[in-house]
């Protein structure tokens, strides 16, 4: 006998005792945001505060869900009650579910319900806030970080994972989705979270359980990351120490924040290193997220660019880290990316043990969009970053891979446009601005087009001296479109990209997709490979018109890989 969702309540003794087992909670029908949301008219805020009892009430007995759930949502309650009258609560609560619903949370969203709604708030509503240098996650800089952890994690079987100031959640989550491409079995990720501010822990530990992890995997704690190392204490007994090293360590620790540093001169976290000024604790988080990292594990962290130069201590650190060679790669970030601030941030890459000695450097600060008053990094800027970390290569004017030596050279300052140099300016040549002409310099500096059309530069440039050219052409535009270069080049290109049309019919329609993500690289692959025929033409800007489409796309495919198992089981 089938149980429609409307129909489950407590009374259902077996039901219950399943979810309890299985999820560690149960929340009957009634008790659900959507049934709130289609049942306006009667809602009073009775139904939340019954719902949050029956919650309590049905938590089950695993003493892991019991630590899970703990008082998961006592901020809420402790404020409802500072509502003011019934009224004015359900006053409060009816409108906070009138803006939760006008929320877009389409597909594209899908991949963290309460981190969309968190960034939605701040964009709309509180854009300005700010507390000690805390500054939420954007989902996209997360995506960056948690592909270039996937990959190093790609083989392995068994996974920790750790955010020692989680916040949100989110970056867990983007960690543990990518992972997930490479694992059988995702429930071979555990994932360690500690978080200082109460509604931010809460806000950490229903965002995981919301993604569907097994509770037992979920390891949370509240508390002060710097005063209260962990993981390290044993859970039942504190006075037994048991340090806990882990694959993965990703963060987005307070910029610049205060803490109490001489009380830290023992402490094995700092110890080789130095101990980062009272004033700005962000080396301190730096380090504390290295010493958990396995000797083969791999860490990402969001910090102020100023860790890159400033002097004191911190250049003390500083040069303890090159000279370990724990550095692996730093990416200098556009501005303005964070709700609150404006202030330039760096990621950095780090390892506890690298037989290489020298350090990438990525000036990625203008790759980005702008979406209203803040830059924002799309599906293409992540892409092209993450190969760029990946491959190691030097890129100009936007990747370097710079030597020990040469940092050495420069007293230990990892400031960027040291070593990445902007790009490149066409000279003023005083000759043709005084005499008149096309400067040769600026003919010259289209060499990559000259190359790919050979005849184009004598169609378009008649040389007068060592100085300038001229035109030799009536239009510039009609003598391009007729040039026999460009017309072959053109003809050449669409022949190629119609192949590929065809080789995706096969891929996406002909055949039955097993594995969407690897149909997703797949298909890049593709798409680069036929990008490299063509010199000028930027495969980063190809791969953004598959990528604006491909989370649609997506979505249909995996509706679509369902429908067997739906045919299979109502057959059934």
């Amino acid at each position: 006998m089938e149980i429609m969702a409307e129909e489950l309540t407590e009374k259902d003794s077996k039901t219950v005792q399943q979810c309890k087992d299985h999820l560690g909670y149960f929340i009957a029908y009634k008790d659900l945001f959507s049934t709130w949301k289609d049942h306006t008219a009667t809602f009073t805020v009775s139904d939340v505060t019954d719902a949050l009892n029956a919650f309590v009430r049905n938590i089950g007995s695993n003493p892991d869900h019991q630590k899970l759930f703990n008082e998961i949502f006592k901020s809420l309650s402790e404020k409802l009650s500072k509502m003011g009258s019934i009224s004015n609560q359900t006053s409060h609560i009816k409108n906070i579910i009138k803006i939760v619903s006008r929320i877009p949370m389409d597909e594209n969203q899908g991949y963290d319900v309460l981190g969309f709604i968190y960034e939605f708030l701040l964009k709309n509503f509180a854009s300005n806030s700010k507390k000690d240098g805390e500054f939420y996650t954007p989902h996209e800089i997360s995506i960056l970080m948690s592909e270039i952890v996937a990959h190093h994690l790609r083989d392995r079987e068994q996974i920790n994972i750790l955010d020692p100031t989680s916040g949100s959640g989110s970056l867990l989550i983007n960690i543990g989705q990518s992972v997930q491409k490479y694992l059988q079995d995702s429930g071979n990720i555990t994932y360690y979270a500690q978080e200082l501010i109460q509604e931010t822990f809460n806000l950490t530990r229903m965002n995981l359980v919301m993604r569907g992890i097994n509770p037992s995997n979920i390891k949370v704690r509240r508390g002060d990351t710097l005063a209260n190392d962990w993981p390290y204490f044993d859970d039942n007994d504190e006075n037994s120490y048991e340090y806990v090293p882990v694959d993965c360590v990703v963060s987005n620790p307070p910029y610049s924040h205060k803490w109490d540093a001489d009380n830290y001169t023992n402490d094995p976290r700092y110890k080789e290193y130095g101990i980062a000024p009272a004033s700005k604790a962000d080396y301190a988080f730096l380090l504390h997220d290295l010493y958990h990292l396995k000797d083969n594990g791999i860490m990402c962290i969001v910090m102020p660019h100023g860790v890159l130069f400033r002097g004191g201590s911190e250049k003390d650190i500083r040069t303890q880290l090159v000279e370990n060679n724990n550095i692996g790669t730093i990416i200098g970030l556009p501005s303005n990316c964070f709700y609150g601030t404006g202030i330039s941030t760096i990621i950095m890459v780090l390892k506890k043990h690298r037989e290489a000695s020298d350090i990438l450097i990525v000036d990625a600060s203008k790759e980005f969009f702008k979406d209203g008053d803040k830059n924002r990094l799309s599906g293409h800027h992540i892409k092209k970053i993450v190969d760029a970390v990946l491959n190691r290569e030097n890129i100009p004017h936007f990747a370097s891979l710079v030597s020990k030596q040469t940092i050495k050279d420069n007293d230990y300052n990892l400031n960027i446009p040291r070593y990445v140099e902007s790009e490149e300016k066409v000279p003023v040549d005083l000759h043709a601005t005084v005499f008149g002409g096309i400067p040769n310099y600026e003919v010259e500096h289209l060499k990559k087009y000259w190359e790919a059309f050979p005849s184009l530069c004598d169609e378009l440039f008649t040389r007068i001296n060592e100085h300038t050219s001229e035109l030799s052409c009536d239009s510039v535009i009609d003598a391009i479109k007729q040039n026999a270069d460009v017309i072959a080049f053109e003809a050449n290109y669409k022949e190629a990209f119609q192949a590929l049309e065809d080789q995706l019919y096969e891929l996406l329609i002909d055949n039955q997709v097993k594995n969407v993500a690897a149909l997703k690289k797949e298909i890049t692959n593709r798409i680069f490979e036929l990008c490299q025929q063509f010199g000028i033409v930027d495969k980063y800007l190809v791969y953004k018109a598959f990528d604006d489409v491909w989370e649609q796309i997506s979505l249909d495919l995996e509706a679509i890989c369902w429908v067997p198992f739906f045919i299979i089981h109502n057959s059934v």
